[in-house]
């Protein structure tokens, strides 16, 4: 997920608009030293990038998570940090500033090593907003087919709908260890008189293409 500027800018209120440019300057010329001389709340950490205090302050300033998740995307695209400072953003972050993180990946200059570590993370969670961001475009170029279709069962098995994964098409087909996989998984779900998800049979459905 990658907002425009200016249609995010369009969405805010005067306020949060001044604000969302001034965090963009920071992040565009962010070089890892720069310290934040104006935050938003209390006095600049010693150290820490004017731009990541903004990310942090982004749940405050834009109105609504939904806006707030896409100026977090825009300051991650706009700094292009490295593994260093996405991590450090991602482990000390909240629910929502992780799933921003998760969805800058594809975005981001990161080795697959990187990236993957913190997709594995969301996806140990319960947590279902992580859990469909994981299983973004970054998930389906960098997961091996083992993770890959764990996380498949993992969105059946939380109630994350399927729509979420990307190129669930392309790598599900000719699948045939996904496909033992669900219909394991739709066995234990019938022994135990539970329903059966309908993604599950599309998903299903699409193992049996060739590959």
């Amino acid at each position: 997920m990658l907002i425009n500027r200016e249609e995010l800018l369009a969405r805010l209120r005067p306020e949060g608009a001044a604000w969302l440019d001034a965090a963009l300057a920071d992040a565009a010329r962010a070089d890892g030293r720069e310290t934040a001389n104006a935050a938003p709340a209390g006095p600049p950490r010693r150290g820490v990038p004017a731009w990541e205090l903004r990310f942090a302050a982004a749940g405050r300033e834009c109105g609504s998570p939904e806006a707030a998740e896409a100026a977090r995307v825009l300051l991650l695209y706009t700094a292009q940090p490295g593994a260093t400072a996405v991590t450090r953003l991602y482990q000390r972050g909240t629910g929502a500033e992780r799933r921003a993180v998760l969805l800058a990946l594809p975005h981001l200059p990161l080795t697959p090593d990187t990236g993957v570590a913190l997709v594995e993370d969301a996806l140990r969670t319960n947590d279902t907003r992580l859990l469909a961001a994981a299983v973004g475009p970054y998930a389906a170029a960098h997961l091996d087919a083992h993770a890959w279709r764990h996380a498949v069962l993992k969105c059946l098995f939380t109630g994350v709908p399927l729509a979420a994964v990307a190129h669930l098409a392309d790598r599900a087909r000719g699948d045939a260890e996904l496909a033992r996989m669900l219909t394991d998984f739709a066995a234990e779900r019938t022994a135990a008189g539970r329903p059966v998800p309908d993604d599950l049979h599309h998903a299903l459905a699409l193992t049996a293409k060739e590959a």
